[in-house]
């Protein structure tokens, strides 16, 4: 039996770049033309961040719950789970943010975000507005077609960097409590993309310290002003 220690982490991955890259192919033709709705609801998720409303909080975090529940539902059990068994146990990871969204957000109303004069906000916002805009057209970039793009609302990546961003810019300790499961998916896919020898691996890990950043300018500005 070959020792334990000469194992490294390409040993346990159970498919290839090429398979990785033609599962969302697949997902984005059965899916099609949906992505446009998708896109259509993250710009409404913008506007209530920046012009929030006193409904704002809950029917940002109801939007948020639905769409960590359809990828859970519809990418990971239905789609990664075929390639990568433990998809289907990161599905209860994205079931469980999506109650605390429900709890937090929908019956608690904890979630306030801060003044569009606050940096934090801006931070927040503009990591926001990568996943939704910028992120899909990155397979661009990595000499990849536009069949491939992760899309936000329907992918996890963008969906996790996404809800980092629009964490980052919520006011209140409510964040440290929706930040820890896209942060560890930003972690796991990061890792995952390395393993994979892709270029790209570095996006997700540069999102949480982005967000990180975000998260620590808000902190030192509420100790300021205490």
């Amino acid at each position: 039996m070959s020792e334990w220690w000469t194992y490294r982490p390409e040993h346990f991955l159970l498919f290839s770049s090429r398979v990785y890259w033609r599962l969302f192919e697949l997902y984005n033709q059965a899916w099609w033309p949906w992505q446009w709705l998708f896109l259509l609801m993250g710009a409404g998720l913008l506007a209530m961040m920046a012009r929030p409303r006193v409904w704002s909080g809950r029917a940002v975090s109801l939007s948020l719950m639905a769409l960590w529940l359809f990828v859970a539902w519809a990418f990971l059990w239905r789609r990664y789970a075929t390639i990568n068994w433990a998809a289907e146990y990161v599905a209860y990871a994205f079931v469980a943010q999506a109650v605390l969204l429900c709890w937090l957000g929908v019956f608690r109303d904890r979630v306030v975000f801060a003044p569009l004069a606050d940096k934090r906000f801006w931070l927040g916002a503009s990591l926001f507005l990568y996943a939704l805009l910028a992120h899909p057209l990155t397979t661009l970039l990595f000499d990849r077609p536009l069949i491939v793009a992760e899309v936000f609302g329907m992918t996890p990546d963008p969906l996790a960097i996404g809800t980092l961003g629009i964490t980052a810019a919520m006011s209140g300790g409510v964040a440290r409590w929706l930040a820890p499961i896209p942060g560890a998916w930003c972690l796991v896919s990061g890792l995952t993309l390395d393993t994979l020898a892709e270029p790209c691996a570095w996006i997700p890990w540069l999102a949480l310290c982005w967000a990180l950043a975000a998260f620590w300018i808000g902190r030192k500005a509420k100790s300021a002003s205490a």
